[in-house]
């Protein structure tokens, strides 16, 4: 066998200790599964992150680290997340098209989704290889989710996912430069659940300075999760399991156990009907999030570029089907409209299933009062709705949740993609939401041909043929913002 030869396999320093990549076909390389934080096993396992120990000899890079994820998400998402075994879940990824510590290039930081508790890092659709061939080094994170990231819990620190995602971005600081990337020029970026991650450190003051932009897409901006809430989760936990819910407590038992507390926590019941929708997710702790995080969303003066897709949870089995009447009258006062607005909305939507009032009351309109609020203090923000549809069978006319990464990441001819949009979805609108998400990175502008949502509420409507158009979410604001 030949042994690797640094062209093959390039060596790089890290603060604590070197690692090694491999180059690509196209001249990038990639490092895989770099520590940015010791394994959270036994008297760590419910710890802020602690830096990992130093290691003398290079660090085998070269495949995909272990992920918190011990469980798909199910169907709700249609990207392939591998779930990987191993404790050193606190790893990173880095995508590079240039090795000099001179180059500097711009640097896209990525948060993966799933709603707080499943997703990783590992998914193809998250490789950088456009955004290299474009000149952005790509870095994607792995977190501890569900009731090790987040579950309240009075003997260990709250909000541990959100130390996480402040850990690997301090390692960015620290050792990008290594890698050909400048530690000003971040940008933070997520989807879904990766999207609320980002409005969250947004309202994080400990994430100051990290970096200089955000994008976030279909993230839901989190509903008042303060810490009487997430107290409330915790008194839930322990009635509902039988378990105390304590990292002494929790610390011993086993990743199964862990997932099925979590189910019992989850269960349907008039008690659980009292709780939020996310039972394990960031919320304001008073300390390290200080403030609801659609608040200090308003403050943030960083550019930030957010949107959704048209039909964000638009399930295969029933998402063409309209809801009755009385049913989605129902459902429309639950999520708070009265029964004035809930006309106007019926009225809007004649064919509506539940799934559209679930977009805009999880999505749409969050994002559009964040835009809103923004522009009123005029700090730059761009908003956009992706409206292509695929036509993968069960998902014809929808353009739903997750449906916008392969367009974003210039990735439409990999695994899962077909299966997930249906055959020769257009390169030429990945090319052109790409080249925005590129140029957003690259300047802190998307482009010339969309300005910012200040001018005129201007929104991007990402087509087959893309096209910029004024206010055209003017009855989603009328409806939920009124």
């Amino acid at each position: 066998m030949t042994a690797p030869t640094p062209q093959q396999h390039p060596v790089v320093p890290t603060r604590r200790g070197p690692v090694r990549g491999e180059r690509r076909a196209d001249g990038s390389v990639r490092f895989l599964g770099i520590p940015y934080a010791q394994p959270p096993v036994g008297e760590l396992r419910f710890a802020a992150p602690v830096p990992p120990r130093p290691w003398a000899e290079a660090l085998d890079a070269t495949a995909y680290g272990p992920t918190a994820q011990r469980r798909p998400f199910g169907e709700v998402t249609t990207i392939p997340e591998p779930t990987i075994p191993g404790a050193g879940t606190l790893n990173l990824n880095v995508f590079t098209p240039e090795l000099a510590p001179a180059a500097g290039l711009p640097v896209l930081v990525w948060i993966h989704g799933g709603g707080f508790v499943a997703g990783c890092s590992a998914s193809p659709w998250y490789d950088g290889a456009a955004f290299n061939r474009d000149g952005v080094v790509v870095v994607s994170i792995g977190y501890r989710l569900g009731i090790e990231g987040f579950l309240h819990l009075p003997d260990a620190p709250d909000n541990r996912g959100v130390r996480d995602w402040i850990a690997a971005l301090e390692w960015v600081r620290d050792n990008i430069a290594s890698f050909g990337g400048d530690p000003a020029k971040v940008t933070i970026a997520g989807q879904s659940a990766g999207g609320g991650a980002v409005q969250t450190l947004l309202a994080t003051p400990a994430a100051r300075g990290l970096f200089r932009a955000a994008i976030s897409a279909s993230g839901a901006v989190m509903r008042p999760q303060d810490r009487d809430t997430a107290e409330a989760v915790s008194r839930a936990f322990a009635e509902r399991t039988g378990v105390p819910a304590t990292a002494a407590a929790l610390r011993d038992a086993t990743d199964t156990e862990l997932l099925a507390l979590q189910d019992t926590l989850d269960a349907p019941g008039p008690d659980r009907d009292e709780l939020p929708a996310l039972l394990l997710a960031p919320f304001t702790d008073g300390e390290l999030v200080p403030r609801p995080v659609p608040e200090a969303l308003a403050d943030a003066d960083v550019p930030l570029l957010l949107g959704f897709t048209a039909h964000e949870f638009a399930a295969p089995a029933d998402a063409a089907e309209p809801a009755a009447e009385d049913e989605l009258l129902g459902l429309l006062g639950d999520l708070g409209l009265d029964d004035g607005r809930a006309a106007r909305f019926l009225a809007e939507h004649p064919d509506a299933a539940a799934g559209d009032a679930i977009t805009d009351w999880l999505f749409r309109a969050p994002a559009l009062a964040v835009a809103e609020a923004r522009t009123e203090r005029q700090h730059p923000t761009w908003l956009y709705q992706f409206d292509w549809s695929g036509s993968a069978p069960g998902r014809t006319d929808q353009a739903y949740h997750c449906s916008d990464l392969p367009f974003a990441f210039d990735l439409l001819h990999t695994e899962g993609v077909e299966a997930a949009l249906g055959a020769r979805p257009p390169q030429a609108l990945a090319d052109a939401v790409h080249a925005a998400w590129v140029a957003f990175v690259r300047d802190l502008d998307p482009g010339t041909a969309w300005p910012a949502y200040g001018d005129g509420r201007s929104t991007m409507r990402w087509r087959a043929e893309p096209r910029l158009e004024r206010d055209p979410l003017r009855t989603v604001r009328e409806i939920w913002l009124a």
